[in-house]
C-alpha cells in the first residue's frame, strides 16, 4: 500500500496521524484558494471559487471539523492570493460559516438535493457579493457577466465534494504507529 497505509485485515498497531487529521482541511481549503490563481485567458470570469466551495464541501460533509471562525483566517489566504479586496473573503467567509452553523442547527438530517441547493445559494451570494465589492461603480455589468462562473461552480460542486471525500480517506488513514 502506498505511504505506509494499513491494508484493510490488518489493524493491529495501526492508528490515525492528529496531524493529519487536524492539517488536512485547512491545507486543502488554502491550497484551493492558491490553486484559483493559476493564469486562464478569459474575456469573463469563468473560474469558480475554489477555496470557497473547498470549505463548503467540508462543512457539509463534517459539519463539526471546522470551527465557526475558520471563515476568517481561511478567507485571509483567499484574500492574499485572489487579488478581491482585502478583507472580503474573511467577512463573506465568516458570514458563510455561520450561516451554514444555523442551518446545520435548524435542519440537521438534509438530502444530498438539499446541500447542493443550499450551497448552489451560497456560492451565488458569494459571487454577487464579492462582484460588487471588488467594482461598486461598474457592478451592474460586471453581475451580468457572472452566469457562466456561477453556472459552472454550482455544477462543479459535487466534483468538489468527492475530492473532499477523498481528502477525508487520507484524513483518516491508519499508519504505523511505534509506540
Amino acid at each position: 500500500m502506498p505511504f505506509g497505509l494499513a491494508e484493510p485485515g490488518r489493524q493491529i498497531n495501526r492508528v490515525h496521524s492528529p496531524l493529519l487529521a487536524r492539517a488536512v482541511p485547512w491545507l486543502t481549503v488554502a491550497l484551493a484558494s492558491i490553486m484559483q490563481t493559476m493564469p486562464v485567458i478569459a474575456a469573463a470570469p469563468v473560474v469558480p471559487p475554489l477555496g470557497f466551495m473547498i470549505l463548503l464541501a467540508w462543512r457539509q460533509l463534517h459539519p463539526g471539523l471546522l470551527p465557526v471562525w475558520a471563515g476568517l483566517p481561511l478567507g485571509l489566504v483567499d484574500d492574499l492570493y485572489s487579488g478581491q479586496p482585502m478583507g472580503s473573503a474573511m467577512f463573506l467567509w465568516s458570514v458563510a460559516m455561520i450561516t451554514l452553523d444555523l442551518v446545520e442547527q435548524r435542519f440537521p438530517w438534509r438530502s444530498y438535493l438539499v446541500d447542493w441547493a443550499v450551497a448552489a445559494g451560497f456560492i451565488g451570494v458569494y459571487l454577487v457579493l464579492s462582484g460588487i465589492l471588488a467594482a461598486p461603480p461598474q457592478s451592474l455589468p460586471l453581475l451580468q457577466v457572472l452566469g457562466p462562473q456561477l453556472v459552472l461552480s454550482i455544477l462543479l460542486f459535487p466534483l468538489s465534494e468527492r475530492f473532499i471525500a477523498l481528502c477525508d480517506k487520507l484524513r483518516l488513514a491508519r499508519f504505523r504507529s511505534i509506540a
